[in-house]
């Protein structure tokens, strides 16, 4: 039995043999290596740049969030209240939350409470935004409070 199964399996590898049926050559496979590594540097930094939009888009986001909350806080403490920290424990009820990619919070008051600007840093990418109570999101940090 045994001679009987090698005997068809020799039979099969010299009936491959005989229709040309080698499998890949060395060339071939080695462009088909280069061409992936061609795709890989395309996409590699096309990627890293969407990661960098994303989390630059989290601290705009952590932003407008952090606006909201003042506005909140300074609506139900009324003007003459204290500066609030940027903190979950200080507009925290508020909804204030800050995201993993958000970090050196500062806080400016204008002539009045409810006149403010607030700057933040992305972690990775280092880019600093601001936004202040009467206008959107902005790069750079405050230069002049509203």
């Amino acid at each position: 039995m045994y001679f009987r199964l090698m005997g068809k399996l020799n039979a099969r590898r010299q009936g491959l043999l005989e229709e040309d049926e080698k499998g890949f050559t060395l060339i071939e496979l080695l462009v088909v290596v280069i061409i992936i590594g061609i795709l890989a540097a395309i996409a590699i930094p096309i990627y890293i740049g969407v990661q960098n939009n994303a989390k630059d888009a989290s601290v705009k986001s952590d932003l407008a969030n952090a606006k909201t909350a003042t506005v909140a806080y300074y609506t139900d403490q009324g003007s003459s209240a204290t500066q609030p920290a940027l903190t979950s424990a200080g507009l925290g009820k508020y909804g204030f939350t800050s995201g993993t990619d958000t970090i050196s919070w500062a806080y400016f008051t204008g002539s009045t409470a409810t006149s403010f600007c607030i700057t933040a840093a992305s972690k990775d990418t280092t880019n600093v935004y601001h936004i202040d109570s009467t206008n959107g999101t902005g790069s750079g940090a405050c230069t002049a409070l509203p």
